[in-house]
């Protein structure tokens, strides 16, 4: 892949100062095609649709759409990328454990800061998600955890894989600068994964919008930093797997 000058960078609070840069937007290290990109974008709403629509009535039984979810989007961009699918994953450096872990930290701190400004000015809705786990066993507990984590492998492809889109769509079909090219498909992504998260907190406009469109731009942050979707998942699974434990970990203190 080539390297990209400093000068061609966002700033340091986007982008580290190495040679790692954004895959595809300017055909490397391949081209992949307009018509491609829009073929990969409904590999992810297929994806989301098996994800949402496959019923299950516990957690292993929910394994399967957990696990369909990344599989179709993951399927979809490997036969339209061949052998270059791997562009989004890179070796994971040092400094790439520790931005998971900050970055994993921050969007449960900013999270937190929003959600509550949110929440006395509009209202909002609790996540239920991890609701009676404690009741269901040891069991429930590993398949909520095990599949929380497929499931967020395949929401970072959600996000990063159209945020590649975005940017090579407008960098190279409109003409639009790098720099403004990948903040713009940040925004954008930020609020189409916001908009997924509609149904989960009961169609509150604001808390999905804003809420999770906010700690989206965090966790997209860290594979803008790194150009590694392994670091994002990493940092989105601590991000929920801290959010979700704390109160299981009460609730089962609570009825031992």
């Amino acid at each position: 892949m080539t390297t990209t000058t400093t000068n061609a960078r966002l700033g340091r609070l986007f982008e580290r100062r190495d040679d790692r840069d954004f895959p595809y937007y300017d055909g490397e290290p391949t081209e992949v095609a307009a018509w491609k990109w829009i073929l990969i974008i409904l590999g992810c709403v297929a994806g989301f649709i098996a994800l949402t629509s496959i019923p299950s009535e516990n957690n292993v039984g929910g394994l399967f759409a957990r696990a369909l979810f990344p599989a179709i989007m993951l399927a979809v961009f490997i036969l339209l990328t061949g052998r270059y699918w791997s562009a989004i994953f890179r070796k994971l450096t040092g400094s790439d454990w520790l931005n998971m872990v900050v970055f994993g930290l921050l969007t449960i701190v900013v999270t937190f800061l929003v959600g509550f400004v949110i929440r006395e000015l509009f209202g909002a809705s609790p996540n239920t998600a991890a609701e009676g786990l404690a009741a269901g066993g040891p069991i429930e507990i590993i398949a909520f955890f095990a599949g929380t984590a497929i499931q967020l492998f395949g929401e970072e492809l959600f996000t990063i894989l159209p945020f590649l889109a975005v940017m090579y769509l407008l960098h190279s079909k409109a003409g639009v600068g790098r720099n403004t090219s990948a903040i713009l498909a940040w925004l954008i992504t930020a609020l189409w994964f916001g908009a997924a998260h509609l149904p989960t907190y009961d169609w509150n406009v604001v808390q999905a919008l804003v809420v999770i469109g906010v700690a989206r731009l965090v966790l997209t942050l860290a594979y803008m930093r790194t150009k590694n979707i392994a670091v994002s998942t990493g940092a989105h699974i601590i991000n929920d797997w801290i959010l979700f434990g704390v109160p299981l970990a009460t609730s089962a203190t609570l009825i031992s």
